[in-house]
Formats: structure tokens, C-alpha cells, sequence
């Protein structure tokens, strides 16, 4: 897979910069992480090198100097808030993200709920995570919070919060999803802390926008993209030209909160250790990008592929033409259009030419592999034997699974199982690859293909059915569709 990112660097500097911060601080730092931590595909995607993993990789190099807490808001255990990508719960989505950690070795000091008023959907996911070994703390809502600093700062506000005990010099303040309270909770450990006699301080990391690269940056604009349900938008730091005369990226939540936080951390601490937004940040992404051009190149795919996400949305009822116009608008600051994407450009180009659904994957070399769909085999199935048999240089006329099998996994879906979509998926057709390469020699060598197809750009003539992209994810392509489902139905299976 072509790179512009130096992971291996990102790792290296992006340690060392929080050690910095730690020591800069006394010795005990409270990091807000924003983001995904654990599996930032849309990083993987506009910074191409940097591993889905990489922010935990990162902290696990701090070995058992660092520990987390887990924040959730009461208000979306109630709402019952689905993390998108996965469609999990934020409540369990805390949970996951508990044994994410306790996987690789950093403890989980606590789970704080923020928000707490008494709900009772708040305190029964208290008594499961309790019944399950976790300790929970609750925090309150602050009459006037964020503006009314001094009750905050004060034993009626943060005083009246449940305090984590923690022992690391790093204590990592993450979240299920945005909104959360992960900066009330650090500032309420940071005043808790100061009434103990320690000594802390706190920082956010945010992986974007990336405040080094210029604002129009695609891959800054494709953050704005990413969020646009949020109404994110990225600015120019004022606060930071004011006092250094050098211009940096954040984005206006933080930008417009800061006079705000900046008083309350004088507040808490007597008085605040940073002059702008982008002061508080740690992010080092911005100086492991070893090739712009590619960057550029695979964020302005990433901008297409939110627009097409946004039309899915606007399809399916779960976005207004509102928000449909600011993702065209995104295209237009990049100065692009759909057709930049050469697969795109295939699929709607072969739309033309027959009514059958059609998959295009743009490889790393620029090559562009297509299949459509049969009545045994979904147009994804067909693309990724046709690229796996391009890959590893084998004659397109040859069968890598025979009609036979094909047929043979046909008769257990429709007859056996009661499916009414006959077709192979691509989880199906990877199983029968799979048993067919241990004897097969032209099926081991397209298998063996299989992780070069990471970082392959797809898109598809139809919505794809959540087999298929789940797969695709997995199998580190990017994916977007046509806002149109194969059928007219009204109801669609996800399978």
C-alpha cells in the first residue's frame, strides 16, 4: 500500500510531545481524547499510513504509566445514542471500550456518568457496570455551567462531583461519541486534584483539523465534511495569532469555548497555562505527512465519499437538503467534483450501458477493476474475484469457484435457510476461496492477494448491503454507493 503518512514516526513524536506535556505540568497530566481510539478509519482514509490503531498503539507506549477513564453522558444512555459506524449503544460501546484497554494493558480507573439527574436508565447501566467489577463516579449538572465560573470552581460545582482516584502520570479522558462531558470531567479532576495537594494539568487531543497544514487543506476540509450533522467548521485561530503572530487551524466549538474554559481553568489552578485553543492541543499528525500530493489526493476521495454518504443519509431520512448543500459545498472549496474519483466516474459510465448493479475499485497503481452482479453472485463478489485474479496475474477466463460451489451455496441460503437473495456475499464468497485454495493452486495464489487490496477505492452503482460493507471495512477498502437501492422495495435486508 502506497503511504503518505509515516506511522512509525507519528508514534515516536506523538509520545514524546505528551511527555513533554506531563513533565511541563509536574509530573501528571488529565488528556482529553477526542476521536476514535481504537479504530479511526476515517484517519486511515485521508492520511494514508496511519493505522486505524494508531492512537492506542501511541498510548501503549507509555506502558503502565497511563490509565483511562471512560466517560458517558446520562442523557444518551437515556436517548439510547448509537455510535454510527458500528451500531452500538454508547452504553456498551463504554464497555467495549473498557475491554479494549484492559486488552493492551491500560487499567480503567473509573467510569464516570456525566449529566447524572436521577435517571433511571443512568443508574441501572451504573449497577450492570458495577456487577461487572467497574467503578462508577457521577457527576452533576452545574447551574450556569459553562459560564458560571466561579460556583463551577468551587465546592458547589466540581467540589460536588464524585472525584476518580488515579495513580498515573497520564490519566486518558475518552468518550463513546462527541458531547459526552470528557473536558468537564478532566477540569473537575484538575480542582478535585488541587484540593488533595497534586499537582496536574490537563490537555485535548484532537487528531483534527490538524493546525499545521492550511485551512483549505482537503484534509482539513474533509474533516469538516465528516462532520458535517455537527456544524463543525474549521477557523483560523485568533487567539493564537493575537499572541504569537502565527496562524494555526482549530475548529469553532473549541475556538468560541476557550475565553470561557481559559477562566475556568484560572479557576481551578490560579491561573491558566495557555494562550489559545491551540496551545491546549498535542497533536503531532500534522509533521509525520512524508507526501502532500497523496494526502491531498486521498482526502479529496474521503470528501466525495461524505457526500455520497450524506445523499444515503438524505435517501434513507436521516439528513435534511440543508446538509446535502454543505457537503456539495466542501466539494467546491476543494474544487473537485464526484468524477475526481475515477471509480465514480466507471461506475456511472457502465450505469448507462446496463440496468445490472456494477462495483468499480480503483487499485494503488491506478487501476480500475469492475464486476457486476450475476444471478449467483452480488457485483461486490464478482469485483473482488476479478481483482484478486488481476492482482495475481491469472487469466480472467479462469473459475476460481466453480459454478458448482457457487450453485451448492445458492441451495443452503434459499433452501435451507429461508433467504430470498440467492446471492453470494462477499463474507461467503471469501469462506469458499478459502477451502478451495488448500487444493487449488490458482485459488492460493489469489488468496494470498487478499492484503493488497487495503486502501483500494470503491464505489457502487447501488447501496451496498451491510454484509458487504462490513466486509469491505475489514478488508481495509474504502467504500461509497449511488443513493439508490437495487430494488424498488420498500423494505431492504441488510443481507
Amino acid at each position: 500500500m502506497k503511504v503518505g503518512f509515516d506511522n512509525d514516526m507519528y508514534l515516536k513524536t506523538q509520545s514524546e510531545h505528551i511527555r513533554e506535556r506531563i513533565k511541563h505540568f509536574g509530573g501528571k497530566l488529565y488528556l482529553e481524547f477526542g476521536g476514535k481510539l481504537f479504530d479511526d478509519y476515517h484517519a486511515s482514509r485521508v492520511l494514508p499510513g496511519f493505522m486505524p490503531d494508531s492512537k492506542i498503539r501511541m498510548l501503549m507506549e507509555f506502558g503502565q504509566d497511563a490509565e483511562a477513564i471512560i466517560v458517558i453522558n446520562a442523557e444518551d444512555i437515556v436517548k439510547k445514542k448509537i455510535r454510527k459506524d458500528f451500531s452500538v449503544g454508547y452504553d456498551l460501546e463504554v464497555l467495549r471500550l473498557v475491554d479494549m484497554f484492559t486488552d493492551r494493558g491500560i487499567s480503567v480507573c473509573g467510569l464516570v456518568i456525566t449529566h447524572f439527574n436521577g435517571q433511571s436508565e443512568a443508574e441501572a447501566f451504573q449497577k450492570k457496570a458495577e456487577s461487572n467489577g467497574l467503578k462508577v463516579y457521577r457527576h452533576y449538572l452545574i447551574e450556569g455551567y459553562p459560564s458560571n465560573v466561579d460556583l463551577i470552581a468551587s465546592d458547589d460545582g466540581f467540589g460536588k462531583d464524585e472525584f476518580v482516584p488515579t495513580t498515573k502520570p497520564l490519566v486518558v479522558v475518552t468518550a463513546p461519541g462527541p458531547g459526552s462531558g470528557k473536558m468537564a470531567v478532566c477540569l473537575s479532576q484538575l480542582y478535585n486534584e488541587k484540593k488533595r495537594g497534586v499537582s496536574a494539568g490537563y490537555a485535548k487531543f484532537e487528531t483534527f483539523p490538524i493546525w499545521n497544514i492550511p485551512l483549505k487543506h482537503p484534509v482539513n476540509i474533509a474533516y469538516e465534511a465528516a462532520t458535517v450533522d455537527l456544524a463543525d467548521v474549521n477557523m483560523i485561530d485568533p487567539y493564537h495569532l493575537d499572541a504569537y503572530g502565527v496562524t494555526t487551524v482549530n475548529y469553532n466549538r473549541d475556538i468560541e469555548i476557550f475565553p470561557v474554559v481559559n477562566a475556568i481553568l484560572e479557576g481551578v489552578l490560579g491561573e491558566s497555562p495557555y494562550k489559545s485553543p491551540t496551545d491546549m492541543g498535542v497533536n503531532m499528525a500534522g509533521n509525520c505527512i512524508i507526501d502532500d500530493d497523496y494526502v491531498r489526493k486521498a482526502a479529496n476521495y474521503e470528501i466525495i465519499r461524505r457526500y455520497y454518504s450524506t445523499l444515503r443519509d438524505r435517501r434513507e431520512g436521516r439528513a435534511t437538503p440543508e446538509t446535502v448543500l454543505k457537503s456539495e459545498i466542501y466539494m467546491k472549496n476543494a474544487g473537485i467534483t464526484p468524477e475526481y474519483r475515477k471509480t465514480v466516474e466507471t461506475v456511472k459510465r457502465i450505469m448507462t450501458e446496463t440496468e445490472r448493479p456494477v462495483v468499480a475499485a480503483e487499485l494503488d497503481d491506478g487501476r480500475v477493476v469492475t464486476g457486476k452482479a450475476t444471478p449467483l453472485t452480488t457485483a461486490s463478489s464478482s469485483l473482488l474475484l476479478n481483482i484478486l485474479k488481476e492482482l495475481a496475474g491469472i487469466d480472467d477466463s479462469v473459475m476460481l469457484i466453480s459454478k458448482e460451489v457457487i450453485e451448492s451455496v445458492h441451495n443452503l441460503k434459499v433452501n435451507n435457510l429461508g433467504y430470498k437473495n440467492p446471492r453470494m456475499h462477499l463474507d461467503e464468497m471469501l469462506i469458499a476461496l478459502s477451502i478451495i485454495a488448500r487444493t487449488d493452486e490458482n485459488a492460493a495464489k489469489a488468496f494470498a492477494m487478499l492484503p493488497k487490496l487495503r486502501g483500494a477505492d470503491v464505489h457502487s452503482s447501488v447501496i451496498l448491503s451491510a454484509v458487504d460493507e462490513g466486509v469491505y471495512k475489514k478488508l481495509g477498502m474504502s467504500t461509497s454507493s449511488e443513493p439508490e437501492h437495487q430494488t424498488k422495495c420498500l423494505f431492504h435486508e441488510s443481507f
